[in-house]
């Protein structure tokens, strides 16, 4: 490393003040400071002086991501080609040929998404003629790990290039932004490009070829077309399609156990919530993510979905009361509209009709924190220390509002069954206001005891 010290110190010259290239010192201190530790330290002012810096609290958050981006590139390769082989299971293609395909696949989109960010965090910081903050770090690898495989490289880089832009440098950029930066990426990306950010033809690569399906567990809820271990009348339910259940979908025989480790179609690497637990752990053990929103988070998710449980139990009463009183059969209830038309059903009735079985609603609440993108949201996206409420009650108000309304965006909105981004992004915005009332929560205690004791001190 001595060798790389030199040669970095006789790099710099140029760049040093009253040299010709001293406008574009940031660039080079970049490199500096991301090899080696910073070699001057501060000359006046109270500081704290701590071995944690930016660069540090960055690469943890990376080493975090590290579980689940390697599996995220293993069970790419792995989706496309169990079913491309046309073997039995995700897990009957050989490790280093899935690995390596979705190494392949995801490795561009890594690529593309650093070298837009990082090009433009680099012109802002000669612009500005400020250092080059690490905060990208994070940015860079989050932003491919939530997107779609087969999603073009060019709409990834107009996505990149917005999230840093108008959500970042607009507002001063790391540490001065309200959105965080990812989800604004994602964000964007869905609003302009739709047709390739949602739907069941792009979770998979090749996902919209006859011999791929893309199909996820969230979407084939959606469609009233999952096959799978369902609470109540909806577990055979196809939301009145009129298309049988194992003609429609290819979720089949998929466990809990699938769920949790991840072999399921989905965005790079959002599916596996093992690993991303693995990560939590890491962020909570080094002070790096706070528990309480994660824990706030989990516990937010549960409610709405045992909620939702609750009420799907009520609809699945009414659908078997019809049925004991021979005014329907079950099989006309999932296969047959007419039949389901012909009742006249209104008001309540026909809410509670459709809270039977509608299979989301009916999904059982434990299985939904482990499906989709809410467990990596909650963990690694609204965990932004920047974005995020600041006071320890805030962070629990913040972690419980994003895992609720996430939840609720998922169910009540089956064309984009998967709330958490936009919750997150909500709760962003409000994350200052919590933070407002909880701190006046607190001054105005501290006022009424105050008023108590100095009342005592005059009656004493």
């Amino acid at each position: 490393m001595k060798w790389v010290r030199n040669k970095l110190d006789q790099a710099r010259k140029p760049f040093e003040p009253g040299q010709k290239l001293e406008k574009f010192a940031p660039a080079i201190n970049a490199f500096d400071t991301f090899l080696f530790t910073p070699n001057h330290t501060t000359k006046k002012g109270a500081h704290i002086r701590d071995v944690v810096d930016l660069k540090r609290t960055m690469i943890t958050v990376v080493f975090a991501l590290i579980p689940a981006l390697l599996f995220g590139m293993w069970n790419t390769g792995a989706q496309y080609l169990y079913q491309e082989r046309q073997l039995g299971s995700v897990l009957d293609v050989p490790f280093w040929d899935a690995f390596l395909e979705g190494a392949i696949l995801v490795t561009p989109l890594i690529l593309v998404s650093y070298i837009v960010g990082l090009t433009i965090e680099f012109i802002f910081a000669i612009y500005r003629g400020h250092e080059v903050n690490e905060g990208y770090l994070v940015t860079g690898l989050l932003i491919p790990m939530i997107f779609p495989v087969d999603i073009p490289l060019w709409m990834l880089a107009l996505s990149v290039a917005f999230a840093v832009l108008i959500g970042k440098e607009a507002f001063g950029g790391t540490g001065m932004n309200i959105l965080n930066p990812a989800l604004t990426a994602r964000a964007f990306a869905f609003f302009a490009y739709p047709l390739y950010m949602s739907g069941n033809a792009i979770w998979v690569h090749e996902g919209s070829t006859d011999a791929v399906s893309g199909e996820t567990i969230l979407g084939a809820l959606a469609g009233g077309t999952y096959d799978g271990e369902i609470m109540g009348a909806a577990a055979e339910s196809v939301a009145f399609t009129g298309v049988p259940v194992q003609e429609s979908s290819v979720m089949t025989n998929i466990s809990f156990n699938d769920m949790f480790m991840g072999y399921i179609p989905g965005s790079v690497a959002e599916t596996s919530a093992l690993m991303v637990l693995i990560g939590a752990i890491i962020l909570v053990a080094t002070k790096v993510g706070s528990w309480r929103i994660i824990l706030g988070g989990l516990i937010g998710g549960a409610a709405m979905g045992a909620i939702f449980n609750f009420f799907g139990d009520l609809g699945s009463d009414f659908i078997m009361q019809l049925v004991d009183s021979d005014r329907i059969t079950m099989d006309q209830v999932y296969n047959d509209a007419s039949a389901v038309d012909a009742l006249n059903l209104s008001g309540w009735d026909a809410t509670l009709m459709e809270l039977g079985t509608n299979q989301l609603i009916n999904f059982p609440f434990w299985q939904h924190l482990v499906v989709g993108s809410i467990l990596f949201g909650i963990v690694f996206m609204a965990t932004d220390p920047v974005s995020a409420a600041q006071t320890f009650k805030g962070k629990w108000i913040y972690g419980i509002l994003i895992g609720f309304f996430g939840i609720m965006i998922r169910i009540f909105n089956p064309a984009y069954p998967e709330g958490i981004m936009l919750a997150i992004l909500l709760m962003n915005v409000f994350a200052p206001t919590i933070d407002h009332y909880v701190i006046q929560a607190n001054v105005s205690k501290r006022k009424k005891r105050a008023k108590k004791a100095q009342v005592k001190l005059q009656t004493a």
